[in-house]
């Protein structure tokens, strides 16, 4: 029972994080509505559009983060502890209980996020909303694609469930 409610504080943890990154993105982008576009900037959203849904969504998210976080999720239900628990959320994005490298990789992605967020704070706009709307594709895409991998792991669909990248796994 304890592993089951760690699991789904996990997966639910982690949607309000991406969740809440979603809505802090979400003022920029719509201040495009505001603003006049020239050729260049429609280009610049297409491109914007494209690099972020290929790169975030699809390689990122798609393909390594959320078949780990569902990995770990399950990991967790079935090997629960009291620090797994109360820091699910933490625990399935690999913070910790992980081996080097996932670690390694959680903490160097998570400092590049934040340096990529205060660097697209800098730009005026419309580039900053243009920037945000690929963003905004890109975490939309990403946390569909944790749901339906935690989905499918949890209802008997997961073999093709990546390692959860853990010291004993």
């Amino acid at each position: 029972m304890a592993g089951t409610f760690g699991a789904i504080w996990g997966v639910f943890g982690l949607s309000i994080i991406l969740i809440r990154g979603f809505f802090s993105v979400l003022p920029p982008a719509l201040a495009l509505e505001e603003t006049s576009f020239t050729w260049v900037h429609w280009v610049g959203l297409v491109i914007s559009l494209i690099f972020m849904g290929y790169a975030e969504g699809y390689k990122g998210f798609q393909l390594k983060f959320s078949p780990r976080v569902a990995a770990r999720a399950l990991y967790l239900q079935a090997n629960p502890t009291l620090l797994r628990i109360i820091f699910a959320p933490l625990f399935c994005m690999g913070f910790f209980h992980a081996t080097r490298k996932r670690k390694i990789i959680a903490y160097a992605v998570t400092t590049m996020v934040v340096l990529l967020i205060v660097g697209v704070r800098q730009l005026p706009q419309p580039w900053r909303g243009i920037v945000d709307v690929g963003v905004l594709f890109g975490l939309g895409w990403g946390l569909v694609s944790v749901w339906v991998y935690c989905f499918k792991a949890f209802f008997g669909k997961a073999e093709y469930i990546v390692s959860p990248e853990t010291p004993d796994a």
